[in-house]
């Protein structure tokens, strides 16, 4: 900051009286009382990928195909490797035929009896009928004939009711079946029928379901960055097969020590930098606060979300931020409070001996202005100013500019106040 730049402040312009000297400018600005004040620390951090996971064989089998590399990028649903499916296929095919077969049966029980079935069974019926009408009038004539004794024999006559009796049967029996016809199988039969074909229905989708575990796919977007198996290799159930990342937001993990672990909140803003980016400065928010400490360091993991937009119209995409990098995140680790601030250009920083600010002061029986040294101690950066603690109070007038000119020994300096031209 130049004095021409100063002076266009409203910053007091103070002139130093030096006998034998051409006048020496200075400027004062306000020693200020800042509120919500924290101290902030810079922790080292990882950025870690929000989707991690090892991706492995469903069932046994062996390797058919291996389709990808590590460093590949790979979209959700992709198939990653083929294992060798021939029996399971047959088994699909043999279950679906199952299914059909099951399916047809029930179909045909639910159409119920077809036109031509009930015409059948009516002209039975009728037949029967027919036959039992002509045996029973048979019967009444051979019994007329013989109660009148004619020559018809009891033989006869015991055939002739014989006769009579089971042409009845027959049309009862007929009658019962086309009532069967009309009405269709019945409900217990139905019931039975769907349920087999219910069965073959969840056998085959369970082995379709199986043949399908048999191609092993991406579950998310992300990159291939280890492979665990190879083409002709036999993997079992659960074994890994690729592992996968993804990257399109990120975690930056930090380690906080259990004396800071106490002010951190989520939500809570942070500033974060990282090596691959240098002179950039990204602003996130505390997501997570894990309450389990590591037993060796006693740090707590804290957590923070960083969306890591791909460059414009890369394929696949290229993202900024990689998992592994090294950040560094600036931390809150004090709860706020209020403090002193000054510019830090109003320090003087002296070898060997204490810090001092220069404070504008009046004598209380001439009136006159002094510039009176006051030893601080430092506290809190903020910007571009920082906290002091010392003698001095809210609203009293620190000089920024050329109090590297100013004596710390009695008697101190005298000025006078000199208004700037605003401009």
């Amino acid at each position: 900051m130049t004095i021409a730049s100063m002076l266009a402040t409203n910053a007091l312009a103070l002139v130093l009286m030096q006998p034998g000297s051409q006048a020496a400018l200075v400027v004062a600005g306000d020693v200020e009382l800042r509120q919500e004040v924290t101290e902030v620390r810079e922790f080292v951090g990882t950025v870690m990928p929000v989707k991690r996971t090892v991706i492995g064989s469903a069932v046994d089998g062996r390797v058919e195909q291996f389709l990808v590399n590590d460093g590949d990028w790979v979209p959700q649903g992709e198939p990653l490797a083929e294992l060798l499916k021939t029996t399971i296929g047959l088994e699909v095919a043999a279950a679906r035929a199952e299914m059909e077969l099951r399916q047809h049966e029930l179909t045909e029980l639910e159409n119920g009896s077809r036109p031509e079935e009930i015409a059948q069974a009516e002209a039975a019926k009728g037949r029967a009928a027919a036959l039992a009408t002509y045996a029973e009038a048979r019967m009444e004539r051979i019994r007329t004939l013989y109660e009148r004794g004619a020559s018809t024999s009891q033989e006869e006559m015991e055939e002739a009711v014989s006769m009579a009796t089971a042409a009845q049967q027959t049309l009862a029996e007929a009658a019962a079946t086309y009532r069967l016809v009309l009405e269709g199988p019945r409900p217990e039969r139905l019931l039975q029928a769907r349920a087999q074909w219910e069965l073959a229905q969840a056998n085959y989708e369970r082995l379709q379901d199986m043949y399908n575990k048999f191609t092993i796919r991406a579950p998310f977007d992300g990159f291939v960055i280890a492979e665990n198996t190879e083409v002709g290799e036999w993997v079992s159930r659960g074994d890994p097969v690729v592992e996968m990342i993804a990257i399109d937001s990120v975690e930056i993990q930090v380690a906080v020590p259990e004396a800071f672990i106490d002010v951190q909140r989520p939500g809570q803003p942070v500033t974060v930098r990282l090596e691959a980016l240098p002179g950039q400065s990204l602003t996130a928010t505390v997501t997570r606060v894990i309450p389990q400490a590591d037993l060796r360091s006693r740090t707590f993991p804290l957590k923070i979300l960083l969306e890591n937009t791909p460059q414009a119209d890369t394929f696949p995409p290229q993202y900024r931020l990689k998992a592994g990098m090294l950040a560094r995140v600036s931390l809150a680790v004090s709860q706020p409070r209020s403090a002193l601030m000054v510019s830090k250009d109003a320090l003087v920083l002296e070898e060997g001996r204490s810090t001092l600010v220069f404070i504008i002061r009046k004598d209380p029986k001439s009136g006159a202005l002094s510039a009176v040294a006051v030893p601080v101690r430092l506290g809190i950066e903020q910007g571009a100013e920082i906290e002091v603690i010392g003698d001095l109070r809210d609203g009293e007038r620190v000089v920024i500019v050329g109090n590297e000119r100013l004596s710390r020994r009695p008697p101190f300096t005298p000025v006078n106040v000199q208004q700037p031209t605003k401009k």
